[in-house]
């Protein structure tokens, strides 16, 4: 037990936490906002439309099996492409640049992300009671822009400013891994709930082509490694090797495209669940955990074989197959396969609806006729 390495081991943990809280936490965020009632056959949400208009995503853009085939040809290309300006360039000007770039975004990433949390932290019903404001820009009679946020959400907006500033003025090659996190974290967490794939075989798509993408472009060159640890940016996750956590043996670090395209996937799973339990509150979950439960296990997987061999693994030769495995396998056991696979996610109201030929709603009407004969 002694030869141990418990700094290395405490680093490796804490990544996973990390990133499995992010995922887990995304997943449940990009979960449909719970259709309104309606009153003497008018619907709510249309009657208080300006009320409820923060809730309302409408039928947002679903990452179709066309686009994802596109995936790993746009990532080559951007990765590529950054490759080569560090190479003829040098990197000092794109990390400024990216900076930047970061630094910006990451205000309304962290503004979002602690909205969301307070949100949560106050309970539903609370979050109600706050005044609702609205920022229209208006170009005669033609909306351009509305934003809508509750007064609470005001009052956190210089805290979202404190780690995009403190990461902006820090010197490139030094910047506190505990900021570099919190930018992260709120990237990842947005990006799950914003980025929806529309169906299972989508999400199969995706993650095969990244699948060989990543093989490629860490084994078969040097260029993801070199561009993962050149750019000092917060499109990764950083943690010491230290149980202290001193920075002196260095970090282990994750990167963000590790987290939001396998957690994508999971969060699929968890609008299938919810989908299947027609919206409904307290649902039970058994694609989610599963995928959930696999994206650990890859996630284990790689961080092992990468302390064994002692070289930088691609994540998602294991994260891939693990969550596509993992569904096929739950839907073949629970005799789903078909249904989930034809399942589209249409997103709004929570229904269930959204399908190719209705068949989880019809396979709820079908066990309530057992029932009752």
């Amino acid at each position: 037990m002694d030869s141990l390495d418990w700094d290395l081991i405490s680093s490796y943990a804490g990544l996973l936490s990390l990133a499995c809280i992010s995922v887990y936490t995304g997943a449940h965020g990009s979960l449909p906002a719970p259709k309104k009632p309606k009153i003497d056959g008018t619907d709510k949400s249309v009657v208080q439309g300006d009320e409820d208009e923060e809730d309302d995503e409408g039928i947002a853009d679903r990452l179709s099996s066309g686009d994802a085939w596109l995936f790993p040809v746009a990532g080559s290309v951007a990765l590529f492409g950054m490759y080569a300006i560090m190479k003829f360039f040098g990197k000092e000007w794109i990390n400024w640049l990216l900076a930047w770039y970061f630094s910006i975004a990451g205000v309304g990433s962290v503004w979002k992300s602690a909205a969301s949390l307070m949100r949560f932290a106050v309970g539903e019903e609370r979050w109600k009671k706050f005044d609702r404001n609205r920022v229209l820009i208006l170009k005669g009679p033609r909306e351009l822009l509305s934003v809508s946020f509750r007064t609470p959400t005001i009052g956190l907006l210089p805290l979202a400013l404190i780690p995009s500033v403190l990461f902006n003025i820090s010197e490139t090659g030094r910047r506190s891994a505990f900021i570099t996190d919190i930018l992260g974290l709120s990237f990842s967490y947005n990006a799950i709930c914003l980025l929806k794939i529309d169906s299972f075989k989508t999400g199969c798509i995706l993650l095969s082509g990244l699948f060989f993408y990543d093989i490629y472009w860490v084994f078969g060159t040097d260029v993801m490694l070199t561009v993962a640890t050149s750019l000092d940016v917060p499109i990764k996750l950083l943690w010491p090797k230290s149980l202290s956590f001193a920075s002196e043996r260095g970090y282990t670090l994750l990167g963000l495209g590790d987290i939001v395209i396998p957690g994508t996937f999971v969060a699929l799973a968890l609008r299938y669940d919810h989908a299947r339990a027609d919206g409904k509150g307290g649902f039970k979950k058994p694609y989610f955990y599963a995928t959930l439960a696999a994206y650990f296990a890859g996630l284990v997987t790689t961080m092992t074989v990468m302390h064994v061999l002692g070289r930088a693994q691609p994540a998602l030769l294991y994260l891939s197959p693990a969550c596509i495995l993992t569904f096929l396998g739950v839907g073949t056991i629970r005799g789903e396969l078909g249904e989930g696979w034809k399942w589209i996610d249409g997103g709004g109201d929570g229904s269930g609806k959204g399908h190719e030929d209705g068949s989880v709603e019809q396979r709820s009407k079908n066990k309530s006729k057992k029932r009752m004969q």
